[in-house]
């Protein structure tokens, strides 16, 4: 090979390479807007998640006085089903005292009832 070849080889080479460098410059140089647009993508990620925790703390806040009505509705119709079953108690204790049967009652009683009628015979 002749040296004027080996020159021109050489110029070429050095030519690829600073190509190569260009691309590469320009391929840096447009992802440092990219690394903006990921701190912005991150800043509305985090907004939108801090709203998502905020409603879903409300939700959790109107569930749990849902909780507490439901609790209070519950607790009032105990107290109503304990008051009844006592008075049907008082009535039937009456009528033995006055010697007479009460009537049974008109249907079997549910078995999931039953744990909550102490005077029924099992």
């Amino acid at each position: 090979m002749r040296p004027e070849m080996l020159t021109a080889l050489s110029a070429l080479a050095v030519a690829g390479v600073t190509a190569i460098g260009g691309i590469a410059t320009a391929i840096v140089g447009r992802r440092q807007p990219r690394g903006q647009q990921r701190r912005d993508d991150f800043t509305a990620v985090t907004s939108r998640m801090e709203g998502e925790i905020t409603r879903q703390g409300q939700r959790i806040d109107e569930l749990e006085e849902d909780a507490e009505r439901d609790r209070a509705t519950l607790r009032a119709q105990d107290f109503a089903l304990r008051y009844l079953a006592g008075w049907a108690r008082s009535l039937v204790s009456y009528m033995r005292d006055q010697h007479m049967e009460p009537p049974p009652p008109p249907q079997p009683v549910p078995d999931e009832v039953r744990p909550y009628l102490h005077d029924i015979a099992p």
